[in-house]
């Protein structure tokens, strides 16, 4: 597909500030040692006094915490009844599987990449980077993770090949914790800042590692959840400065529910931006940010056929046997265009996807 020399030199303009952005943290780092000599304290190589009280904390956050802290959430949405009974039948399926299937997918294959892969890949490596200070590795992974599953879901939406890779997570026709892993599995298996992340961790990057994952899902969890918790910052007037910075720092619920809408035509849905993951910096920097403090009435795709479970999550494995549906067909048959003498029923429905 042809990109518009518009489109081009946008994208040729984004990537360029992104890797500036990339090196601001390498930057950073030269320039502490460089005033202080290239002396490497002991400091250095321990976690930072104030944040030792926390290590055991989010240590077990990370490997039973946030699963049921998750779990707890999901509970009280159901018993605030904010599914509006919609969580039946296949989306009761592909939101269970898609919960499950990572804790038991994830472990051995991020164990082969890091123990089997990476020793062979960039062999005598190992923790070659244990010298950098906890805030400089905090810093490095925060924007390396981050910024790169930013590119990862914005192109999951702009390129109409990768789109159906990611449609079975806006499939669903509402928000909350039971939809937040709801993922096709080779969207989840490719998940580039996972393995970039491993890298950094192999590296020597590891505690830096742990406190910048559990505050990402901590971040994720909160923007997902059909619990509003920044509205008492838009509700009232004392708050709205730190409302301001907040809504442009991290993803809340109403800059990312907004990204879940099933239309944007309302002035409040927007599935062509706000793709920030932990940091919504991103869209600011990049013009794909839109701030409303409102949520959208109706979440999903208007096309969505409750495709089977083995459809969302398998595809294109398994092809969906719903009539019409995106997922019906093979993995090079992209059904994007409409012929010329047909006028869609919804001109800002979600689907066809906008290319680059």
């Amino acid at each position: 597909m042809a990109l518009g020399k518009k489109t081009t030199k946008k994208l040729k303009r984004d990537l360029g500030i992104s890797l500036a952005i990339y090196s601001l943290p390498v930057l950073a780092i030269y320039l502490y040692f460089k005033l202080n000599n290239g002396i490497v304290a002991e400091s250095h190589l321990t976690l930072p006094s104030f944040l030792e009280f926390a290590k055991p904390v989010f240590t077990n956050l990370q490997t039973w915490g946030l699963p049921v802290f998750m779990i707890v959430i999901g509970i009280v949405e159901f018993v605030a009844g904010l599914y509006d009974d919609e969580w039946t039948g296949e989306e009761r399926k592909i939101d269970i599987i898609s919960f499950l299937a990572p804790k038991l997918l994830f472990p051995p294959v991020i164990a082969f990449f890091s123990l089997t892969l990476l020793p062979v890949l960039i062999p005598g490596l190992a923790n070659t980077l244990s010298w950098v200070p906890f805030w400089g590795g905090f810093f490095l992974i925060a924007v390396a993770d981050d910024l790169t599953q930013y590119w990862y879901h914005r192109l999951h939406h702009q390129v109409p090949f990768l789109w159906r890779f990611h449609r079975t997570h806006h499939s669903a026709p509402y928000m909350g914790i039971a939809m937040l892993n709801r993922q096709n599995f080779i969207y989840t298996v490719f998940f580039s800042q996972i393995y970039l992340t491993a890298t950094l961790v192999y590296l020597g990057l590891g505690l830096p590692a742990l406190f910048v994952g559990v505050l990402k899902s901590i971040i994720i969890i909160g923007a997902h959840s059909s619990i509003a918790w920044d509205k008492p910052f838009y509700k009232y007037r004392i708050l709205h400065p730190i409302a301001w910075v907040l809504e442009r720092v991290i993803s809340t619920p109403a800059t990312h529910h907004a990204h879940h809408a099933d239309t944007s035509g309302d002035g409040i849905g927007h599935f062509k931006g706000n793709f920030g993951n932990m940091f919504f910096i991103w869209d600011i920097i990049f013009g794909t940010a839109l701030i409303t403090r409102k949520f959208p009435k109706s979440y999903g795709i208007k096309s969505y056929k409750q495709e089977e479970w083995y459809a969302q999550f398998l595809w294109p494995i398994f092809k969906s046997k719903k009539a019409g549906s995106a997922l019906a067909q093979g993995v090079l048959a992209i059904p994007l265009s409409q012929k010329k003498d047909v006028v869609p029923a919804n001109q800002n429905g979600y689907e066809p996807v906008q290319s680059l």
